[in-house]
């Protein structure tokens, strides 16, 4: 029975990330126009944040142990849902099928270093707060 649980937290927390991916990137290509994948960079990069904190902030040295189904629930469900790196590809590949390689390089670039950059920072500000008192 908890595995059928856990696939159902899953479920939960994907329908959650999908429905707010959905309401960023459109709020970001309505905002800034969609000639750049914005919205994708965004998503992807807040996507980064939350998994590193969470993960640090959860885990077994975190201050909060959080259950199995609440690390799947965000981790999997949550994060996995909201983040889009087969968007990121295939808006990539548009954008080099276009013939704008100075975007696609741009996205891969921005997109990797930033992503790299909010995970680290993610797991830093977590640890921070594992050991306040």
């Amino acid at each position: 029975m908890s595995t059928f649980i856990t696939y159902i937290w899953v479920a939960i927390g994907g329908a959650l990330g999908s429905i707010s991916r959905y309401w960023l990137s459109g709020m970001v290509a309505s905002t800034y126009g969609d000639t750049f994948p914005l919205g994708t960079l965004i998503i992807n990069i807040l996507g980064s944040l939350v998994i590193g904190f969470f993960y640090t902030f959860t885990g077994p040295d975190g201050r909060i142990i959080a259950s199995s189904d609440a690390r799947v629930f965000v981790m999997v469900g949550l994060c996995g849902g909201f983040t889009t790196f087969s968007s990121f590809s295939l808006q990539t590949l548009n954008l080099m099928r276009d013939g704008d390689f100075l975007r696609a390089g741009l996205n891969v670039v921005l997109s990797v270093a930033l992503c790299m950059l909010f995970v680290w920072l993610g797991h830093v500000a977590a640890v921070a707060l594992n050991h306040m008192k």
